[in-house]
């Protein structure tokens, strides 16, 4: 693909924002002289928007001072340390790949991904005296993959492979007691698809490519994968196998690991890959459970075989306001103890509708979202509270009439539980919206705020309490830190299954009161992960462990689990060439434990 053709280029920093998320065009701004926020660029629904009332909300909900401003630093690549250099190594796999680059800001963007601790230390400048990669080497193809692979183990070299650099668990963060040379493998030039097969509804791919692009591209022949993660515009089609990704239609699509039919890893010991594409085997323990979720510390994917539908004839969007999350909650089980599965249904808490009505921009959707939720209240729910009131926002995808038909019941089991149709507008805006507010955390970050969002899957009959639960832990414990302002907390479930429900938390907090305020941020996080263990709930849905969560790994799948994923990276890797230290920490030569920011 040409770089025009791509979400972003290979020198990625040309459009990316080295110290935040998303495209540099992008981003929300605040008009000192109107008091407005704005949110800059062209790409987004909300795109040159004016948004009057949104700093308002962060004033009163967040006690947002506008003379409290804590801007990034420039970048001062001077700080950033000379590379670790394996001459003979670097010499012989320049063959091996489309480029090979030692240059610092290739190193840098390539030694972080968007956790909040990495962004924090990025806009200070504070992350320069970090471990990052020596080197960075785009190979263009499995075979590069192999012989890369093959030349790390004969001159020790420690890889790390990474696609669209979106991980909030830690997973980029280099050892800081890695001695070896490091090589980041970017596989974002691995972003061919070799073939379609529309009779088996199977497409083969490499996976480098981004999701944005691989819809795009899918698209143009009829087809898609369904599969879409909040961060599709960036993350690659290898990281979501390596996560274990979930999108936000997979009640239609599935899960990664229901899309997936074929992988290819290269390991230390070969290249890992079925010998034949069936839609099930019996063949022992599935290999491909064993590369679901591994993370990048048992090898590299370089090809998927996916599962593709045709584009839906038709796509519908709704939402249902309930008058408290208790009835949303019971709504949610109730479709999905019928069977009702629409694309996506998400349920937001009144702390994310808040937040949502503070977005009215007076241009088209968003503006309108916020018009027809007050038209609505005035006119049906004068007995709803609006600081209990919560809405749920719903995709339907598939034929018209099985989409009409799903539509027409789930509607009518929303109205058992007191729910109110707000509207396809209403819905479509609010899925719409999360692609740009991924962008609010950098802004937070100008005002002195540290924000960021933890997910969790648990049972149906936990899911009231973990919310509550976890929200009132969180503002305990930053009133125990000292915290001087209103933390910010709202949650929402974004994915329901017969069992449970996937719950995701989106917290903030100021810190200029705070001498060490990754600590507290440290703590936060923490405490929260402990909460939603105690409360019956995983150590994550969809966002992996990388590094962050590491600690809570031996308590969620028993020490002899532990031990068995340990015996399997030893047995795979034994000079411990796939460093990062995901999961189980550093096993081999270098540790015995992940380092820490």
């Amino acid at each position: 693909m040409d770089d025009q053709e791509r979400a972003f280029p290979t020198k990625r920093q040309k459009s990316l924002k080295w110290n935040g998320w998303g495209y540099k065009d992008s981003q929300f701004l605040l008009n000192e002289q109107s008091g407005v926020i704005e949110f800059t660029g062209n790409r987004y629904p909300m795109s040159g928007s004016a948004l009057p009332y949104l700093f308002n909300w962060f004033q009163q909900e967040l006690e947002g001072n506008i003379d409290t401003q804590t801007p990034a630093q420039p970048l001062d690549i001077s700080k950033i340390p000379p590379p670790v250099s394996c001459e003979k190594f670097n010499e012989e796999v320049q063959q091996w790949c489309k480029f090979i680059s030692e240059d610092p800001e290739d190193r840098l963007m390539h030694g972080h991904g968007h956790l909040c601790e990495e962004i924090y230390l990025l806009r200070n400048n504070l992350y320069l005296d970090k471990r990052i990669p020596d080197v960075v080497i785009y190979p263009s193809s499995h075979g590069d993959v192999e012989q890369i692979v093959k030349l790390a183990n004969k001159y020790n070299v420690a890889l790390i492979p990474m696609g669209g650099g979106t991980s909030v668990s830690g997973a980029l963060i280099c050892p800081e007691n890695e001695t070896r040379t490091i090589a980041s493998l970017d596989m974002t030039e691995m972003n061919r698809i070799h073939w379609i097969d529309p009779e088996n509804l199977v497409a083969k791919i490499e996976a480098g490519i981004i999701g944005q692009d691989l819809e795009r591209r899918l698209q143009k022949e009829g087809f898609t994968t369904g599969h879409q993660p909040d961060s599709l515009e960036f993350s690659s089609l290898g990281g979501w196998v390596a996560t274990r990704a979930s999108g936000m239609k997979k009640n239609v699509y599935g899960n990664i690991e229901d899309l997936v039919i074929g992988l290819k890893m290269v390991t230390s010991m070969g290249t890992i890959e079925k010998s034949c594409q069936v839609p099930r085997i019996s063949s022992g323990p599935d290999i491909h459970e064993i590369i679901l979720g591994s993370e990048g510390i048992l090898g590299v994917i370089t090809e998927v075989t996916i599962k593709v539908k045709p584009i839906p004839e038709c796509t519908k969007y709704g939402s249902v306001l309930f008058a408290c999350i208790e009835d949303g909650i019971d709504f949610l089980q109730a479709i999905s103890r019928q069977g009702l599965y629409p694309a996506s249904v998400r349920l937001l808490d009144n702390d994310q509708l808040r937040f949502g009505l503070a977005l009215k921009s007076g241009k088209g959707l968003i503006e309108r979202f916020s018009n027809n939720i007050k038209k609505i209240y005035l006119s049906h729910l004068k007995g709803f509270d609006p600081l209990k009131m919560v809405l749920c926002t719903i995709v339907f995808e598939g034929a018209k009439e099985k989409v009409h038909m799903e539509e027409v019941t789930i509607m009518k089991v929303a109205s058992q539980f007191n729910g109110i149709s707000a509207g396809e507008e209403n819905g479509k805006t609010g899925y719409l919206l999360t692609f740009s507010i991924a962008y609010l955390r950098d802004f937070g970050f100008d005002f002195g705020y540290l924000s960021e969002s933890f997910e969790t899957s648990v049972p149906w009959d936990r899911v009231k309490d973990l919310i509550k639960n976890v929200k009132e832990n969180l503002t305990t414990v930053c009133a125990n830190l000292g915290i001087s302002r209103n933390p910010y907390c709202a949650a929402r479930v974004t994915q329901s299954y017969d069992s449970g429900a996937c719950c995701y938390f989106y917290f903030g907090f100021y810190y200029g009161d705070l001498s060490n305020p990754l600590e507290a941020y440290t703590a936060i996080e923490e405490s929260s992960r402990e909460e939603i263990l105690a409360n019956g709930g995983s150590i994550s849905h969809h966002h992996g462990v990388g590094k962050v969560r590491a600690k809570f790994l031996e308590e969620t799948i028993s020490p002899v689990g532990k031990h068995t994923l340990i015996a399997i990276k030893k047995g795979l890797d034994p000079q411990n060439i796939f460093a990062s230290g995901n999961i189980i920490g550093l096993v081999g030569p270098t540790s015995l434990l992940q380092s820490k920011l």
